[in-house]
């Protein structure tokens, strides 16, 4: 601008000094391309203005997706944090209850031997008799010894015979070395209806037969009666059809049922997890 103002000057101080024509149309012709320049350079830096204002919106576009980028990382370590408080707490809930899965295990498995124990003392002391009057077998971690009728009472009789006894002697051997063992004395009849001036029905004589072996084992073999629980069956829960004599005769049957203490097997349970801790 100065220069233009200068040169201006100039100019009119030549032509009041009267220059000639040459020199003045030189100098109007340096006029002219110093205004271009300057339209030029005024054209080039509006542009720069613009585009510096570009460049401003879109650094400020970049801070606001920065600042929400910087936000959301700070989300997600929250929640990363929380997961890992969840996945944690989750395996120790998985690690407490295969503890316990264990302990239940163990105490099975220990029950198990003591049941295989039981079952083995019984076999040992019973094994000379025949199959088909006295039967050990395993349920569900329950042993039974079911004995035939025909071995224990005369028919239509809830006496024990002398014969039994000595069956019965060998049962409260084994049961009185295991003083932790309780069990059940069933009694069991076939279908075909009884009535004396005892016995009412079925009813009666399954539930005097089971009481007299439960008295023959407490009197005259020393069975802790507290041990032991006498129940009737009648004919209801028979091990073969009715209809034949052969059937009849597998009904007909007084059945041991050593019962699991449930309390003890607890008690391993909690012994274990107290052991674990």
């Amino acid at each position: 601008m100065k220069k233009i103002m200068l040169l201006s000057a100039t100019a009119a101080l030549l032509l009041s000094s009267c220059v000639s024509q040459k020199k003045y149309s030189e100098l109007e012709t340096l006029q002219k391309e110093t205004k271009d320049q300057l339209n030029t350079a005024t054209v080039k830096l509006n542009s720069c203005l613009d585009e510096k204002e570009r460049f401003n919106e879109q650094i400020k576009v970049l801070n606001n997706q920065n600042a929400a980028l910087l936000n959301n990382v700070g989300n997600l370590a929250t929640l990363s944090t929380k997961e890992a408080a969840n996945l944690e707490k989750s395996l120790e809930s998985i690690k407490e209850k295969d503890m316990k899965i264990q302990r239940m295990q163990d105490a099975i498995t220990k029950k198990d031997s003591v049941t295989l124990a039981l079952v083995t003392s019984l076999k040992g002391a019973l094994g000379n008799l025949n199959d088909e009057d006295i039967q050990i077998n395993v349920e569900k971690g329950v042993v039974y010894v079911s004995i035939s009728d025909k071995l224990l009472f005369d028919s239509g009789r809830y006496n024990v015979s002398a014969r039994a006894k000595q069956v019965l002697g060998k049962v409260a051997t084994v049961v009185k070395n295991k003083p932790e063992i309780e069990f059940m004395v069933e009694g069991h009849t076939d279908d075909q209806a009884i009535k004396t001036a005892v016995l009412e029905d079925n009813w009666d004589l399954s539930v005097k037969r089971a009481t007299s072996v439960v008295r023959v084992l407490q009197n005259e073999f020393g069975v802790p009666p507290e041990r032991m629980t006498a129940a009737g069956r009648s004919y209801y829960i028979p091990l073969a059809t009715n209809a034949t004599a052969e059937g009849r005769a597998q009904n007909r049957r007084t059945r041991i049922v050593i019962l699991p203490k449930l309390d003890q097997f607890y008690n391993l349970i909690e012994s274990g997890m107290k052991e674990a801790k």
